[in-house]
């Protein structure tokens, strides 16, 4: 199904073009928001409007979401109403919203969406999906291209950056930026290299080899007051690039940020959409939120195959394969509905996952006990959890293995394919 799809999405490159100049510019919408509330209510709020100098993002298929997320951002032509622009996104204001702590209290949640910059007014619409997998429209507002109160940023005072590796055709690269978070400025040397290191190693794992060339990697150089991150369960706080800390909803390894404007305030002038975080500590941990940044660390041993992992989410929108009895965040995943991240599934409409790719007479589900006969099935991540992975091993299941499934391969391989138009 998912590969069906694609044949809708790639149409003539020139046409999709003159859709992109009919509606925008080549510069960067980036709108600034609070996410707020607890388990039973949630809102979202406008916080700042901001022009960036140049977009980073896909100029063709922009009407069409080829992942779902858990939310999206919409932008539709005022005086038309023609959806113009649409994304998925996931947010870690979600992911909270799972916790017991969400039950008691509110919090709030810095949040970004990058969209193409209107030539004309525009109304932007957040969704939000909710468990069931109804939509739910958090925030509905115009914005005018004339607005005198959107900041222009990234013209002055740009963050040094290196380019590590540039795309054969720029036009359609896939921009992934590298952030430095915690390196001193005299660390920097030892950023660059964990930069290139990680950089490799994507590259290593396919189908990110196959094409490179349509990659383009930049390694930032946002420099922190102090060396390390935050551990706040030892009070242990930093200074930092982008003030990340461990111990997110109280999950020791769970390293994240909320300072999100910070975050893209550092990126103002670079060309990037899509953003990996390296921070500097030896203690393993990290985060990865599809469509909105990886995070991880960079002294540890499982370094190399714990980035690679963490970009799978925010990039590739992927699942983790393994489960815990406890793990809060499973529950973001209902079992009444199908999951949009393509490497699991509830089987309520395995057609439009990898039923295709099984041999016949595989058993749905499979016992682990057949794997060796069937390399591809449909295997329970945790017995009684109804929810299932098609391989064994994978590296969203596990640092051992060193490859993604073919499953994930394939989801992976069709959105560059979208990202890039053909």
């Amino acid at each position: 199904m998912f590969r069906k799809l694609l044949l809708v999405f790639l149409l003539p490159s020139l046409v999709m073009a003159q859709d992109f100049d009919t509606y925008f510019k080549d510069k960067t919408l980036r709108l600034d928001y609070v996410f707020g509330g607890n388990s039973n209510e949630q809102f979202v709020f406008l916080d700042e409007l901001n022009s960036l100098p140049q977009w980073a993002g896909r100029t063709h298929h922009l009407s069409e979401n080829i992942l779902e997320g858990n939310a999206q951002v919409r932008i539709y032509d005022k005086d038309s109403g023609e959806l113009i622009y649409t994304q998925g996104f996931s947010t870690l204001f979600q992911e909270w919203l799972s916790t017991d702590e969400a039950k008691t209290i509110s919090r709030s949640f810095e949040n970004i969406a990058l969209v193409p910059f209107p030539k004309k007014d525009i109304v932007v619409e957040i969704v939000f999906f909710n468990t069931s997998g109804n939509e739910e429209v958090k925030l509905k507002h115009s914005v005018s291209p004339d607005d005198i109160l959107i900041h222009t940023k990234g013209i002055d005072k740009i963050t040094p950056h290196t380019v590590l590796h540039k795309a054969k055709e720029p036009k359609k690269a896939i921009e992934v930026v590298f952030v430095a978070e915690g390196f001193k400025k005299e660390e920097m040397g030892l950023f660059y290299n964990y930069a290139k290191t990680a950089m490799n190693e994507i590259f290593k794992h396919e189908p990110f080899g196959e094409f490179a060339d349509r990659f383009t990697f930049y390694a930032v150089e946002s420099i922190s007051e102090d060396s390390g991150v935050s551990v706040p369960r030892v009070n242990d706080w930093k200074n930092t690039a982008v003030s990340s800390n461990f111990d997110t909803f109280y999950s020791e390894r769970y390293l994240t940020t909320n300072s999100l404007k910070q975050l893209h305030d550092l990126l103002a002038g670079i060309p990037y959409e899509h953003i990996v975080i390296l921070a500097n500590t030896e203690v393993y941990g990290g985060g990865g939120i599809y469509n909105a940044y990886t995070l991880t660390t960079t002294g540890n041993p499982k370094f190399k195959p714990v980035v690679v992992h963490e970009f799978g989410h925010s990039f590739a929108g992927l699942a983790d394969e393994y489960f815990y009895e406890y793990d809060v965040l499973s529950d973001l995943i209902s079992t009444k509905k199908e999951p949009w991240e393509q490497n699991i599934t509830t089987l309520v409409d395995f057609e439009s996952k990898w039923k295709d790719k099984l041999e016949n007479g595989t058993p749905i589900p499979t016992p682990q006990s057949l794997n060796d006969k069937y390399p591809i099935g449909v295997y329970e991540g945790l017995k009684g959890n109804k929810i299932y992975k098609a391989s064994l091993e994978c590296r969203m299941r596990t640092n051992e293995y060193d490859k993604f499934c073919s499953i994930c391969q394939d989801a992976i391989t069709d959105l560059i394919l979208f990202y890039t138009g053909s």
